[in-house]
């Protein structure tokens, strides 16, 4: 939050404060104030990965099932589900009493027009609608899945906490244009979503919805179990500057700092009014995504010769401080480190002691000619800020002519779509990271993929991988599916469809009076202040 804005709030509490302590002492015990990582852009959660609008999204919006502490599958809006016919149909039925934001009841229809919109925009759900013969509502309270063959996946392809967010929303607005937000953010979450009090940039609210019925089981974890609403308004206040924020929390100003900024953790830590939490295992994982469609990342010898380039310890070391060891992993491969499909095998490349008078010569026998290597990195991201710094810095001492492009992170996001050369606009590279569970496995790994131009930016050819994918899903064991993983691994490292820069924990803060923070990513219910 800008200066004038916290002056803003702050003539705002004196006015307050004249119309009576009480009042204020009651405003603030209902109130949370959060601070996320960045400012929500993007309002309808099915139509981006960003973690901002995940978050938001889980707010306003509930789901089928949800996901608890061990990625598995639970049921959030259904009671239950029903397998026929050898594991070809499935009916899944609705809790009593779900209602929407506008007072109608939640009916079987309306999440069957959600999921097909959801399933456009998702490599899970769109694996799920082509193994679907057809999705119906035979009645107000079912759903029904004919399958052209089985897919035991089904629950979690619908409850994962991945990007984007399987949402249930009114059938009127689910017939939006995947690729265009809904006009009107009409949820069945635990949240109403404020639109007359945002601003852009600095403040969004949301506040409890009181015809919102938690389930009555589950453990609570991620997004499993019951989601009890305690605070009668939760207020995320942007404030982009890094000191400002944690002298907000320090100050007991904000209740809730999403990230808690690494060179502000020594600070955050001495307050005894303060607790510092990593609340996801799997944290996030870096990425530097190349261009396969334009010199020089189009030539595959110059991909496999750039491994000599990537040093994966100063990366972390850089974003997280080379005294935080507990706070990354190293070597990453290309599933998140700690979970089912992770090995490290074929990874010794990355683990030796970087050469770059080597590498350079092995570019230049690659077939290295000088071109620009365009390399983006997101000026409004702290970590991808220091990994931009240090895949620039080994880039070129590598050899490669690198122009680095610092740009705000949704320009970033925009001229990533442009497939041309670097002279016409275009891109050779950027950094970027992802929520480790965007990489237990191959269903919801946007970024390992070979299916070309169809594909994640960068648009990587690799055939052999889009045929392992897709083996993966039929596969019929825990076993199986590791073994697929090992060789999905195998053929990225030979064809490289971007390069893992490492895994960081990021820690949370909040005060210490905030109970209920639960595991997984920043959720809003279960919370109180003691």
């Amino acid at each position: 939050m800008r200066r004038r804005s916290l002056m803003i709030a702050a003539g705002a509490g004196v006015a307050s404060s004249l119309a009576g302590p009480s009042l204020v002492r009651a405003q603030s015990a209902s109130t949370l104030r959060f601070t996320p990582q960045q400012d929500l852009v993007t309002l309808d959660p099915v139509t981006t990965t960003a973690y901002a609008s995940r978050n938001h999204g889980y707010m306003v919006f509930d789901t089928l099932y949800g996901m608890d502490a061990n990625f598995q599958a639970t049921p959030q809006m259904v009671d239950g589900h029903r397998i026929e016919d050898d594991g070809k149909r499935w009916d899944l039925t609705l809790r009593e009493g779900l209602l929407f934001h506008d007072g109608e009841r939640v009916l079987a229809r309306d999440c069957v027009a959600s999921l097909k919109r959801w399933a456009k925009r998702d490599p899970f759900g769109g694996m799920l609608m082509e193994a679907t013969e057809e999705l119906s509502a035979p009645d107000d309270r079912t759903i029904r899945f004919r399958l052209k063959h089985p897919f035991p996946l089904l629950p979690i392809a619908l409850g994962k906490a991945s990007v984007p967010v399987c949402a249930m929303m009114p059938a009127r607005l689910a017939e939006t244009d995947p690729y265009r937000q809904v006009p009107e953010l009409i949820g069945s979450g635990p949240f109403r979503y404020k639109a007359d009090e945002r601003v852009s940039g600095s403040l969004n609210v949301y506040t409890k919805f009181e015809g919102y019925v938690p389930r009555r089981d589950g453990a609570l974890a991620w997004t499993s179990g019951p989601k009890v609403v305690h605070f009668d308004r939760v207020e995320w206040r942007v404030m982009p500057d890094a000191s400002t924020a944690t002298s907000a929390l320090l100050a007991g100003e904000a209740d809730w700092q999403e990230y808690a900024y690494h060179d502000q953790l020594p600070l955050m830590r001495r307050s005894r009014n303060v607790r510092v939490q990593v609340l996801d295992r799997t944290g996030f994982v870096g990425q530097l995504q190349v261009n396969h469609l334009q010199a020089p990342f189009n030539n595959p010898e110059i991909r496999r010769a750039l491994w000599g380039a990537i040093d994966q310890t100063s990366t972390m070391q850089a974003l997280v401080g080379p005294q935080e060891t507990s706070l990354f992993h190293v070597p990453l491969g290309y599933f998140c480190p700690g979970t089912p499909m992770a090995s490290i095998d074929g990874l010794a490349p990355l683990t030796a002691p970087r050469d770059y008078g080597r590498t350079k010569e092995a570019l230049r026998a690659a077939g290295y000619r000088g071109e620009t290597v365009l390399l983006m990195v997101p000026s409004t991201s702290s970590g991808s800020l220091a990994m931009g710094t240090v895949a620039a810095d080994s880039l070129k001492q590598a050899g490669l002519n690198v122009e680095v492009y610092t740009v705000e992170f949704n320009a970033m996001l925009q001229r990533r779509n442009r497939k041309g050369p670097v002279a016409e606009g275009g891109w050779s590279a950027f950094v970027t990271n992802w929520a480790g569970m965007d990489w237990l496995n191959p269903a919801g790994h946007i970024a390992l993929r070979g299916a070309g131009e169809a594909g994640y930016a960068g648009w990587a050819t690799i055939p052999r991988l889009e045929e392992l994918r897709s083996t993966w899903f039929t596969a019929p064991d825990l076993a199986a599916q590791q073994t697929i993983c090992r060789e999905m691994q195998a053929v990225a490292l030979q064809e490289v469809p971007y390069y893992p820069l490492g895994q960081y924990l990021q820690p949370t803060a909040f005060r210490s009076n905030l109970t209920g923070v639960l595991d997984g990513f920043a959720t809003f219910w279960n919370l109180r202040r003691s």
